[in-house]
């Protein structure tokens, strides 16, 4: 089966850029494009893995990632913030709340967040 992918991400150009690559890669990707979604589709769909921007509407990444981390039902599922905010203010911050990895959108190629998805995942 295979493996579910939650993007919140309130860009849809880039929820598109990445659809295509998790599905060539054999991924299935749920899409969210606030905040609020996103949580209720990490409780519904309960995937394997969530990419999380950090600058999102209705409620920001900070507080959907620490709601992931407090919930029991979501708070094992690896989190990948992917966002544009480089201070290591937002980093540490992340971090401290349970974020798996940080990565700035300008610093990786979608390759490269698709090599960190894969070993998060357990994979190659």
């Amino acid at each position: 089966m295979p493996k579910t992918i939650l993007f919140i991400e309130d860009e849809s150009s880039l929820q598109e850029t990445f659809r295509g690559i998790l599905i060539r890669e054999g991924y299935e990707m749920i899409s969210a494009m606030d905040g609020e979604e996103g949580l209720k589709l990490a409780k519904t769909e309960k995937p394997d893995l969530i990419l999380l921007d950090l600058i999102l509407p209705k409620i920001d990444g900070f507080k959907v990632l620490k709601r992931l981390k407090e919930d029991p039902e979501t708070k094992k599922t690896p989190v990948i913030i992917l966002t544009n905010l480089e201070d290591v203010e937002n980093v540490n911050k992340a971090l401290e709340l349970g974020a798996t990895t940080y990565l700035v959108k300008a610093s990786y190629s979608p390759e490269e967040i698709l090599e960190k998805i894969r070993r998060i995942l357990g994979e190659r």
